[in-house]
C-alpha cells in the first residue's frame, strides 16, 4: 500500500481489507515485552507503558525511551514495498543506498560515495555497516534486497518504469545498471521502499520482514494487534548509537486523541497535528514546517460519468480551493496551483498553462461517489466542502469516509468515482518526475484515476529521459501540464506539516519530504 500521502504518503496495491492489516505479533530474537493496548478515544488515558510494564515518564533522564503517537497503523505487516516502508523510514528502522539532503539532492546513507561509469551504469561503494541481525552489510546482500525489490508485486513506485540490475563488485562495490540512461539514479536509491534488509528478510515467502533485518538506530522488537508497536536501540548502528533507548510507537488514527496526547504528557512527539487543534497546543510545542504534499480530488477516468473529459471539466470549474485553504486548513496550506506546491521551490517560475482542456458540461444531477479516509482529519472536512461545491454546480454526491488502509484497495480498483487524498510530490525518489510515472501513467502503481493517456505518457517519458536538473524541471513541469490538461485530477491545497513536541524534545527531524522523524539524535 501507499500512502496517499503518503504520507502518503508513498504506493501499492495492498491487499487491505478490514484487517489484512491485523498486524501479527512477529517472532523476535529477544524476549517478548508487554505493550498495553491503544484505545482510540479522544484523549489518551496514562503513559505510555515501557517494556516490561514500567513507566517511560522518567523525568527525561539520558537514554529515556520516545514515546511517539503515529497516525497511519501498519497496513502491510511492515513491507518495505508498500506505504510502510516510509512508517519504518520514520521511525528509523530501515535505510536505503541514500538519502536525500535539505535540498532534495542525494546523500549519502549506506553507500559513502558514487560515481556514474557511463549512461546506464553506477558504480557505488558501501560503507562498513551491520543489518540488526548481526550479519555485515556486503554487496551480495545489497545487490540481492534491490534484485528483490524489482520482483515485487507491485513494484515499488519508485521503480515504476525502470528496469535496473544490481550486482557486487569487489569487497565494498556495488554496480547497478538500468536498461535505459537514468540520470537520477542516486535519488531513486534513497526511497524508503528501496531500503536495504539482510538475507534473512527474505526466509519466509511473501513480503520481506525488516524485525531484526534492518540497518537503521531502531530496531523493530514487539508489534501488537492492538496498535502498537516495540522498538530498541541498535547498539552497532555506523552512525553512533541512539540517544534514546528505544520507542513506544502507538498508531493513533483519531488526530484530537494525537494533539490531547502532546497537551497531557503522555507522549513525546505526536505525527499530523489536524490544524484545528493547533490552535489548543502550546506554542512551545508546535512545529510547523514546509512540505511537498499536496491534497487532491482524483477522479476516475476509466469508469463512471467521469469518463467523459466534459465532465471533468464540469467537476474542475466547481472547485474553489481558497475556500477549503481558508475553512479547512485554516492558513496551514495555499491553493491548490499543482502537482508541486511552493515547497518545491522552483516550480512556480516553471509552470506550463494547461491547454486544449475539455469544454465544461452540464452535470444535471449526475450522481457521483466521493471517498476520502479520517487518518487526516482535514480531508473528511475539505471533502464535505468538495460535496457542496459540485451539488452546487450540478451533481448529486454521495460521500464515503473509510479508515485508508480499508479504503485504499478499493480506490485503486476504481469502485469510487472520485477520491480525495493527500501525497508527497518527491516521497518516493526526490525526484519530481517520480510521482507523474508512479500517480498518472498507464503502468502506475498509484493511479488513482487510473488515467490512461498517450499525450500524457509521452510527456512522462521525455521527463524521465531528461538529463540536467534545470532541464529536467523543465519537461517535468510540461508533464505536469499535460497532466493538468486531462482533468484526471484537481489540487485542491498544498499542505504543511504540524507536529507536536514535547518541550523536553530534542532532535525531532522534520523534511519536506516526510520521511523522518525520529533520528540517531532524537533525545529527550
Amino acid at each position: 500500500m501507499r500512502w496517499a500521502d503518503g504520507g502518503p504518503p508513498a504506493g501499492r496495491r495492498g491487499a487491505l481489507d478490514a484487517y489484512a492489516v491485523q498486524v501479527r505479533v512477529l517472532s523476535i530474537k529477544r524476549p517478548v515485552r508487554f505493550l498495553a493496548a491503544l484505545v482510540l478515544v479522544p484523549a489518551l488515558a496514562g503513559c505510555f507503558a515501557s517494556p516490561g510494564g514500567e513507566s517511560s515518564s522518567d523525568g527525561g533522564q539520558p537514554g529515556s525511551r520516545l514515546r511517539v503517537a503515529l497516525a497511519f497503523p501498519p497496513a502491510e505487516n511492515f513491507s518495505p514495498y508498500g506505504a510502510d516502508a516510509t512508517l519504518l523510514s520514520r521511525l528509523g528502522v530501515t535505510e536505503g543506498l541514500t538519502a536525500l539532503d535539505a535540498n532534495g539532492a542525494a546523500a549519502p546513507a549506506l553507500a559513502e560515495s558514487w560515481r556514474r561509469e557511463n549512461d546506464r551504469t553506477w558504480r557505488f561503494t558501501l560503507r562498513e555497516a551491520t543489518f540488526q541481525d548481526g550479519t555485515d552489510v556486503t554487496p551480495s546482500a545489497v545487490a540481492d534486497a534491490l534484485t528483490r525489490a524489482t520482483k515485487a508485486k507491485p513494484v515499488p513506485a519508485a521503480l515504476a518504469g525502470v528496469t535496473l540490475d544490481a550486482e557486487p563488485d569487489g569487497s565494498r562495490g556495488i554496480r547497478i545498471t538500468t536498461a535505459a540512461a537514468d540520470p537520477v539514479l542516486p535519488m531513486r536509491l534513497s526511497s524508503p521502499g528501496l531500503a536495504i534488509l539482510s538475507p534473512k528478510a527474505y526466509e519466509q515467502q511473501g513480503a520481506p520482514t525488516p524485525v531484526g533485518t534492518a540497518t537503521g538506530p531502531f530496531e523493530i522488537t514487539e508489534v501488537t494487534s492492538g496498535g502498537s508497536a516495540a522498538l530498541d536501540r541498535f547498539d552497532d548502528y555506523w552512525g553512533g548509537r541512539a540517544h534514546a533507548s528505544g520507542i513506544d510507537a502507538r498508531f493513533v488514527k483519531d488526530g484530537t486523541a494525537r494533539a490531547n496526547a502532546v497537551r497531557t504528557g503522555d507522549v513525546d512527539i505526536a505525527e499530523a497535528i489536524p490544524v484545528a487543534q493547533a490552535a489548543t497546543l502550546d506554542k512551545a510545542t508546535l512545529k510547523e514546517a514546509g512540505t511537498t504534499r499536496t491534497t487532491s480530488l482524483h477522479l476516475n477516468t476509466r469508469t463512471g460519468p467521469f469518463k467523459d473529459p466534459e465532465l471533468r471539466a464540469a467537476a474542475r470549474t466547481a472547485i474553489d480551493s481558497s475556500v477549503i485553504v481558508k475553512g479547512v486548513f485554516e492558513g496551514y496550506a495555499d491553493p491548490g496551483a499543482g502537482i508541486y506546491g511552493p515547497a518545491v521551490t522552483w516550480a512556480e517560475s516553471k509552470r506550463v498553462t494547461p491547454t486544449g482542456r475539455a469544454d465544461a458540461a452540464r452535470p444535471d444531477g449526475t450522481r457521483i461517489t466521493l471517498a476520502t479516509y479520517d487518518n487526516r482529519p482535514e480531508l473528511p472536512e475539505a471533502a464535505q466542502v468538495v460535496q457542496q461545491q459540485l451539488e452546487k454546480a450540478g451533481f448529486t454526491v454521495e460521500l464515503e469516509v473509510r479508515e485508508y488502509s480499508r479504503l485504499e484497495s478499493d480506490a485503486l480498483a476504481g469502485k469510487f468515482d472520485a477520491f480525495i487524498g493527500a501525497r508527497n510530490s518527491l516521497l518516493d525518489t526526490g525526484d519530481p518526475v517520480g510521482i507523474l510515472a508512479g500517480d498518472y501513467t498507464c503502468d502506475g502503481g498509484y493511479n488513482l484515476a487510473l488515467l490512461c493517456d498517450e499525450n500524457v505518457d509521452r510527456a512522462v517519458q521525455k521527463a524521465d529521459g531528461t538529463d540536467g536538473t534545470g532541464e529536467r524541471q523543465d519537461a517535468a513541469m510540461a508533464a505536469e501540464a499535460a497532466i493538468l490538461r486531462t482533468d484526471a485530477v484537481v489540487p485542491l491545497a498544498h499542505q504543511r506539516i504540524i507536529a507536536g513536541v514535547s518541550t523536553k524534545v530534542r532532535g525531532v527531524v522534520l523534511d519536506p519530504y516526510e520521511r523522518t522523524l525520529v533520528g540517531a539524535g532524537t533525545r529527550r
